[in-house]
């Protein structure tokens, strides 16, 4: 994998938007989470373009995100929020090597599917963390500072992500590159040119936001019978918020209990990263991360996601 460089206070963090429109306030309040953090937020005009139920067109936040990119200014990239749309960016950036000089990319959600983009075909690190909208712009109580800060600045390895509500499926301990996402976005990119496909021994996590469990049972089961579930080592589930069937049919606990029954390695849930109740905390995507089910269960960061 191709490290970017840290990202160190006093640099500048282009915010872009690949994804959905945005309140106008969020972004502001974000701006100036960002400043607090030590860090210059610098935006191109055009992210307040508007397309049917996107940022603009799609050449529009391509062509964004590609300037911002290959800025030698800018640091990093981050995005202000998801929805969807950011999949549509993809053909436009077919020929485009991001790795000859790459950036770190921030963002969950909708932009799943170029966060796998970038780790699994273009080889580049990245981070699956808060974006402006609902999180940056809502400061602490919106997302996790030290596991963002601790990995964007490069102090990273070795570092202990113990989370409260994080529990064990599944015991046992894996090592492997950490991949992954929202599941909808994964599961969607199956079939098409820029498909999730970690190599054999990953860590994968998984996460989705307001699927009811027979959906999210569907889902993993295509990436079951797709082969992506079999060849990993170790998988973390995300706090899945909003996924429980309110009818009192089996929960989405069930789900993944029964999906552990079969798996091969170790297997966590409720790790706040992502589509979160509380603050959301930030995963490194792309390096090596270590599972860990006792004493305490933990997802322990065995390299940097920067240089």
């Amino acid at each position: 994998m191709i490290k970017p460089r840290a990202v160190r206070p006093g640099d500048r963090v282009a915010i872009v938007a690949p994804a959905s429109p945005f309140s106008r306030e969020e972004l502001e309040r974000g701006v100036a989470e960002l400043q607090q953090l030590g860090y210059e937020p610098v935006y191109d005009e055009s992210i307040f373009e508007k397309g049917l139920f996107t940022s603009g067109s799609a050449q529009t936040r391509a062509a964004a995100f590609q300037r911002a990119w290959a800025d030698p200014a800018i640091a990093a990239l981050i995005a202000v929020r998801g929805g969807y749309g950011s999949v549509q960016l993809l053909p436009l950036f077919d020929g485009w090597r991001p790795q000859e000089a790459p950036k770190l990319f921030i963002a969950y959600s909708d932009n799943t599917s170029l966060l796998s983009w970038l780790t699994c075909q273009c080889g580049t690190t990245a981070l699956h963390g808060p974006m402006l909208e609902r999180r940056l712009a809502h400061g602490e109580t919106g997302y996790d500072r030290t596991s963002l800060l601790t990995l964007m600045r490069g102090e990273g390895e070795g570092l202990e992500l113990e989370p409260i509500g994080l529990s064990v499926v599944r015991k046992g301990q894996a090592s492997g590159t950490l991949f992954g996402g929202t599941i909808t976005q994964l599961v969607g990119s199956l079939g098409t040119p820029y498909a999730f496909d970690p190599p054999p021994g990953s860590i994968l996590f998984l996460e989705d936001v307001n699927e009811r469990p027979y959906r999210i049972d569907r889902m993993l089961t295509q990436l079951v019978q797709s082969g992506i579930l079999r060849r990993a080592a170790g998988l973390v589930f995300g706090e899945m918020r909003g996924c429980e069937d309110d009818r009192g049919g089996p929960s989405v606990h069930d789900v993944i209990q029964t999906l552990a029954e079969s798996f091969g390695g170790p297997v966590l849930a409720g790790f706040p990263s992502g589509h979160t109740n509380g603050p959301c905390w930030t995963l490194p995507l792309g390096v090596r991360a270590r599972i860990r089910t006792t004493p305490r269960p933990a997802v322990v960061i065995e390299e940097s996601p920067v240089s």
